[in-house]
């Protein structure tokens, strides 16, 4: 009976995210038919001319990218969760846990504040953030690693604490600053934000994320073990120290990626695991497809509606996020029978 729900699961989920998709290209500003979305797929997918270029324009150069890096960063951020979830054995940790995120801002902000490679365009603004977001973690990482190991404790404290403190560090930048839309451009970037998304935007992302799911996925036994522990993983075989470590660097490079191609867009890499596992169980081969299916789906829904809610402007997509999933996850953990590692 589980083995059948899963099979039907992840289909079922790969449909819906296809038709969230292709809906989701025709809402912004201005409404485009769903028919007219197809025909314009349709005629960029088979190399035809497209039959209105003002639609073309809208549809395939502006809003299939910014839905396709919805699903890829979705998708990333939840796999993310998962296995941030499993290396710190904490149903509370979400894929900013180890300080990528207000790493990210740092850097983020002293470009915005400060102007540097202005020239460069949103290049100068995700190459900020993923310095940002890569020496947090090296700083977390060592730190670490000098105090005892890459102990589930010690990660949490410490990317805790060093995330409250890159915090603070942001939040001086944009304070001293002399440019009264820094403080804006900032607080926006921080939400999350998908609208500086174009073509020449989604290789690295696309690319990076397909990667490390891959691994994850390849590993998904070892990850099985490491949540019952590391005393029994350690007795199945399982290299837990190295496996630490190897999880912890392809976090940082998964989550420092998103965040520079997106910014800090919150509670997908800590609800949807938890959603994930009611629906096909706590096994990773399972649950990271799940979870990458169920978080694309929800970023690409959730981005759309951050275009229509109060159009002609838009809302950043981490505000909505936040306040459709802090009221899931209680729902959630309101469940008798839902235990975290457990089916």
């Amino acid at each position: 009976m589980i083995r059948a729900r899963i099979s039907l699961a992840l289909p079922v989920l790969a449909v819906l995210l296809l038709v969230a998709m292709i809906a989701a290209t025709g809402f912004g500003a201005e409404t485009v038919p769903v028919r007219a979305v197809l025909d314009t797929l349709g005629a960029r997918l088979t190399g035809t001319t497209p039959t209105d270029p003002g639609i073309d324009t809208i549809v395939w150069q502006l809003r299939v990218p910014r839905t396709i890096l919805a699903a890829v960063v979705g998708a990333g951020l939840a796999v993310a969760g998962a296995a941030m979830q499993t290396l710190v054995r904490n149903p509370l940790a979400d894929p900013y846990l180890l300080g990528v995120s207000s790493g990210a801002a740092v850097g983020a902000a002293a470009v915005i504040t400060s102007g540097l490679f202005a020239g460069a365009g949103m290049w100068a603004l995700s190459g900020g953030a993923l310095a940002g977001a890569f020496g947090a973690a090296t700083l977390v990482f060592l730190i670490a690693l000098a105090q005892g190991g890459l102990t589930p404790l010690r990660l949490v404290l410490t990317g805790t604490v060093l995330g409250s403190a890159f915090a603070a560090c942001s939040s001086y930048l944009v304070f001293r600053s002399t440019d009264p839309a820094a403080a804006e451009s900032v607080l926006f970037w921080l939400l999350g934000s998908l609208a500086g998304a174009d073509w020449s935007t989604l290789g690295l992302p696309l690319i990076v994320v397909a990667l490390c799911a891959t691994i994850l996925v390849a590993i998904a036994g070892w990850l099985d073990a490491l949540t019952l522990g590391a005393d029994t993983a350690s007795s199945l075989g399982v290299p837990v120290t190295g496996l630490r470590i190897g999880l912890f660097v392809l976090l940082a490079v998964l989550v420092g990626v998103l965040v520079a191609v997106s910014g800090g867009i919150g509670f997908v890499g800590l609800v949807v695991p938890h959603a994930a596992r009611m629906i096909v169980g706590p096994r990773h081969r399972d649950l990271l497809p799940a979870c990458a299916l169920c978080g694309a789906l929800f970023l690409v829904v959730a981005d759309a509606a951050t275009r229509v809610l109060v159009r002609p402007t838009e809302i950043p997509v981490g505000v909505l996020t936040g306040l459709i999933g802090a009221p899931t996850f209680l729902l959630l953990m309101g469940r008798r029978r839902y235990r975290f590692g457990t089916s």
